[in-house]
């Protein structure tokens, strides 16, 4: 019997990080790796941690983070939105590495099967404060305080005319994936970006939270019958439940983020026990 385990935010262009992932390992020889996102913000920095993880670990599912998706001027791969999210997909598949792009996979529990879905489901701008109704406001109230994202400038939607749009089309695609389940089948839901916004919350710039997620998906976990949701991108890892699901914040973050902790860093979140049966897609 293996571990379905998880980590986020590994941002191996740091070298410290690059050495934790380095030393990164199973319990067993059955365990999966769930990556909620974020392995670098360089193509070959995301190749490097796929390779690592796959080679240690059973099976590695992996969701793209926002830092993924930047089309950074050093990056050699210079593919902007769309296309630059599926050449990673095709990097992944040549891994061997599950995608949101894949069919589930089953993991048989004793109370039994869940479908393990990694999503990509993006950000509309919808967390906004009370009182503010448009996202021209909200930019402009961020700008003024000094916390801008900076997939504002380096995450390009192309060819949708907006962030939103991509995400608009990310909700759809992942929404009828998940409706197609079969009936009562229990899911492990995995995107970057929280699916409720409770999390936000916490963020010590509330401003930020424009960047985090979206409203549409907010009864996701008890619609599609989830056992467990795991998140990063906050860098603020933790543990909360709500109706009855827990939610997992499993990010690594930044070194500088990291040593300021009591926890040994690059701990992995254990979020159901039990092997897929024959690793069977859905």
């Amino acid at each position: 019997m293996g571990d379905l385990l998880a980590i986020s935010d590994l941002h191996v262009q740091y070298d410290e990080n690059k050495e934790l992932v380095r030393r990164l390992r199973p319990t067993s020889d059955e365990d999966w790796l769930v990556v909620a996102g974020d392995i670098g913000d360089h193509s070959d920095d995301v190749r490097w941690g796929l390779d690592v993880l796959s080679s240690n670990f059973a099976q590695v599912v992996w969701a793209p983070g926002n830092h993924e998706l930047w089309t950074r001027p050093d990056d050699p791969l210079a593919l902007r939105g769309e296309e630059r999210y599926w050449s990673l997909v095709e990097l992944c598949r040549g891994m061997g590495v599950l995608t949101p792009e894949d069919p589930f996979s089953v993991w048989e529990t004793p109370e039994g099967p869940v479908a393990i879905a990694p999503l990509f489901v993006l950000y509309d701008y919808s967390f906004r404060a009370l009182g503010i109704h448009d996202k021209a406001q909200a930019l402009a109230l961020a700008e003024e305080s000094g916390v801008v994202c900076t997939d504002e400038f380096m995450l390009h939607p192309d060819p949708h005319p907006s962030r939103e749009a991509w995400c608009s089309a990310r909700l759809a695609a992942s929404e009828a994936r998940l409706s197609a389940l079969p009936e009562g089948m229990s899911t492990v839901l995995v995107n970057h970006f929280p699916l409720i916004r409770e999390p936000t919350r916490m963020l010590r710039h509330p401003q930020f939270e424009l960047w985090c997620g979206t409203s549409a998906t907010e009864d996701w976990p008890r619609r599609f019958r989830a056992v467990a949701v795991v998140y990063g991108h906050l860098h603020i890892p933790g543990f909360m439940r709500k109706d009855g699901v827990p939610h997992y914040e499993v990010s690594l973050g930044y070194p500088r983020e990291w040593r300021a902790r009591a926890a040994r860093p690059g701990q992995l979140v254990p979020v159901l026990s039990g092997w897929p049966a024959d690793g069977a897609p859905l």
